[in-house]
């Protein structure tokens, strides 16, 4: 997919789910407000995160959108990833005011007032929770967007916390009024678990960890003629977007021109045989050992990991 279909997909789902997630959180949030129920109120707080984190989300993709320029010969794509480091921050943000209301109720016990509506609203905003994280996460996987992804564990964590606000329900009903804040606090502790995940899978990009095994790039730098050895592979970015450096080794008396021509074709393979590589830089080393083209033989075009 090109660059620029890629961030408009984005954009569009993230400004679609922005609107679901606005109108889940008021639904709960009012209803909650009204009814007294601290876990509903909490998951309606949580679901406007929802919302916040698109926002962050639209500003992300807007900045990593931007071509790269000379103090950024590499792009901005980071800013996705940095992104989705924000909607975790959010998120540890939402434990916290949940977590102050939840000890104060322990408190100052009080008795929320469950109805069959407070069940059909949850019911609702769940289906559309589902629905939401399924499909955003899915897409993300295939546009092997952080952000989308990202974006699809915060939605799923709210569908955690809607079913714990029913059996919070259940158990007020049954004549468990404590119940409400200790669901409360679970939801504290699902909410946290989710960030923490996020933090995780962004911080690999943010480290520049390797995204490819190095047996697979000298397997496609290997099968070109003329490469008699391949070393020092370095793989780093984001899934979609990542940057290969590697040294073959040729033999010394070829031409420069011959050698030149070798390192773009070991880089067309690599791009061809890896999926999500966008830049591959070859350093050609002569190698007295090399003899003209050892290789182990063309990988065909369509055998892609």
């Amino acid at each position: 997919m090109a660059v620029r279909n890629y961030y408009f997909a984005v954009r569009r789902l993230l400004i679609i789910v922005f609107f679901l997630n606005l109108a889940v959180s008021l639904a709960k949030g009012i209803y909650g407000f009204k009814t007294g129920s601290l876990s509903m109120l909490s998951d309606g707080i949580h679901s406007l995160f929802d919302s916040s984190s698109n926002i962050i989300g639209l500003i992300g993709i807007g900045l990593a959108s931007r071509p790269p320029d000379k103090e950024h010969p590499y792009g901005h794509a980071k800013f996705e990833t940095f992104a989705s480091v924000g909607i975790a921050v959010l998120l540890f943000a939402t434990c916290i005011e949940i977590f102050r209301e939840a000890i104060s109720r322990f408190f100052s016990p009080s008795v929320p007032d469950i109805t069959a509506v407070s069940f059909v609203i949850m019911g609702i905003t769940m289906a559309v929770n589902t629905l939401v994280s399924f499909y955003e996460y899915i897409l993300g996987k295939r546009l092997k967007s952080s952000i989308l992804i990202a974006d699809s564990m915060h939605t799923r964590s709210d569908i955690y916390v809607s079913v714990g606000v029913i059996l919070g329900f259940v158990a007020v009903m049954a004549g468990y009024p404590l119940a409400d804040p200790i669901i409360a606090l679970i939801i504290v502790g699902l909410i946290v678990l989710t960030g923490i995940e996020i933090m995780k899978e962004s911080s690999q990009v943010l480290l520049d960890r390797a995204l490819v095994e190095e047996s697979i790039v000298r397997l496609s730098a290997d099968s070109v003629p003329g490469v008699c050895t391949s070393h020092m592979v370095r793989t780093r970015g984001s899934p979609g977007e990542i940057y290969v450096d590697l040294h073959i080794g040729v033999d010394p008396t070829i031409s420069i021109a011959e050698a030149h021509r070798i390192g773009l074709e070991v880089e067309a393979k690599i791009k061809r045989s890896i999926n999500g590589v966008k830049d591959v830089v070859v350093h050609v080393e002569p190698r007295e050992s090399c003899k003209a083209n050892v290789g182990l033989g063309e990988l065909e075009d369509d055998d892609r990991v």
